[in-house]
């Protein structure tokens, strides 16, 4: 089946869309912005929606390795269609979500889902979205997958990890597969079809 997703200008290396919403975080509600987290790298994590299947599975790796994103002076941010309230209900019922330290943000009425490009409209959830923000806010990686496809935290820390190396590496690129430590490139006209 066809799902109508919202069309957006989101581009690479533009700004990421500011918001204000409500979140759950260690059992609290608190109002969570993109701005609250200026000078920090900033993990942005779409899913479907509370009490499903694939969305524990994931939800559960990011607490795994939530850990390794706080060393990359990054933040978690997840986000679905539910209310606030929900999430508080899912994190008090799940063994799987109770892991979650991080701030899971609320979108009942589609805004963030919208302003990100992951919106399926005629189901009002969001499609598997993950968007990676520098800290001056501005986007560096957007990967949106199909529901019925789960992602991977090891894969995320690792394009985080290529993102803040070349943000700190001026004119360094990351070759395919690259993790901290192996070599780079520099691109130049010596290089030009012989890689």
């Amino acid at each position: 089946m066809e799902q109508n997703c919202c069309q957006t200008q989101l581009k690479i290396n533009s700004a990421a869309p500011s918001f204000d919403l409500q979140a759950y975080q260690n059992n609290d509600f608190k109002s969570v912005k993109l701005e609250d987290y200026k000078g920090k790298w900033v993990v942005l994590f779409f899913y479907p929606a509370d009490f499903t299947f694939v969305c524990p599975t994931e939800l559960g790796d990011l607490a795994d390795n939530y850990s390794k994103f706080k060393e990359l002076n990054t933040e978690v941010l997840v986000a679905s269609t539910d209310t606030h309230f929900c999430h508080k209900a899912w994190h008090d019922s799940s063994e799987t979500i109770k892991k979650i330290t991080f701030p899971m943000l609320a979108d009942p009425t589609g805004s963030l889902s919208r302003d990100y490009g992951v919106m399926i409209e005629e189901e009002g959830l969001a499609l598997r979205g993950t968007f990676i923000i520098d800290p001056d806010g501005i986007l560096k990686t957007i990967e949106v997958n199909d529901n019925s496809i789960g992602r991977s935290s090891d894969e995320l820390i690792r394009k985080l990890q290529a993102a803040q190396f070349v943000h700190e590496h001026n004119g360094e690129v990351c070759p395919m597969n690259w993790k901290p430590g192996a070599d780079t490139l520099k691109p130049s006209a010596d290089l030009v079809g012989k890689i």
